[in-house]
């Protein structure tokens, strides 16, 4: 199959994934070297799901994320619309479900969060989802990306998109059981926005208090936001 692109149709995005689904979370702790369980910990931190609440973890792959968002004790479900790698995470024990972001099959104001880890960049209209997930958060409700992004220092920046990202497509070539997903992944890295431009996004899509925190000097953010409506007793981010 030929590599995506950002401007494919999301049924080529979800072959690749499928093709990926069984080794996937192993191939990400190999390429990030392990750095992929800490964001994990600390997104689920920002999130901080609390016993009953009702959390949707969209683009959320084979459930890991998910399975440690549950651990909180809020009741957890894993959305993912590529069917391979849900079955990849078939030994979770978690609620998942085969969803297209643009069109949730929930019901309005189902969520108190939503959480989508390294997904948001593989939607085909980023802002059209954005006010989908809104319609299933409840007012008040809270939305939580942890996604790649631009290093704020430049020769770290230059370092990142000249070293970094190739030497990861390398690696990612060579460890994935489908190259072209990796590939796809990284140069997808490159076109996306940086951190101010997907606060503005967020914001755009009618999410409201946007705010955002690096880690890895940039490379990686989290932004969280909220779903107008009743004041939440919100913190803001910290390292």
């Amino acid at each position: 199959m030929a590599r995506a692109s950002l401007d494919k149709d999301p049924a080529d995005v979800a072959a690749m994934f499928d093709d990926v689904g069984k080794r996937y979370d192993r191939t990400n702790s190999v390429m990030t070297f392990g750095f992929d369980r800490r964001w994990r910990f600390i997104t689920g931190r920002v999130l901080d799901a609390r016993p009953g609440e009702k959390v949707l973890d969209l683009a959320a792959g084979t459930g890991v994320s998910t399975e440690e968002y549950s651990r909180s004790g809020a009741w957890c479900v894993a959305a993912d619309f590529s069917l391979g790698m849900l079955r990849g995470g078939s030994h979770r024990k978690v609620p998942k479900v085969a969803a297209d972001a643009l069109r949730l099959p929930f019901a309005d104001s189902s969520f108190d969060a939503v959480t989508i880890s390294f997904g948001i960049r593989n939607f085909v209209d980023t802002r059209a989802a954005l006010v989908e997930i809104a319609r299933v958060v409840k007012p008040g409700g809270r939305l939580v990306v942890c996604e790649m992004s631009t290093p704020t220092f430049p020769p770290i920046r230059f370092v990142y998109r000249k070293v970094m990202l190739p030497l990861l497509t390398w690696v990612g070539r060579r460890v994935s059981s489908n190259p072209d997903a990796y590939v796809y992944l990284f140069e997808s890295a490159l076109t996306w926005p940086n951190q101010r431009r997907l606060a503005e996004i967020i914001a755009d899509s009618g999410w409201r208090g946007v705010e955002w925190m690096n880690l890895m000097f940039g490379a990686v953010a989290i932004h969280r936001a909220w779903k107008p409506g009743d004041d939440p007793a919100a913190r803001r981010l910290t390292a």
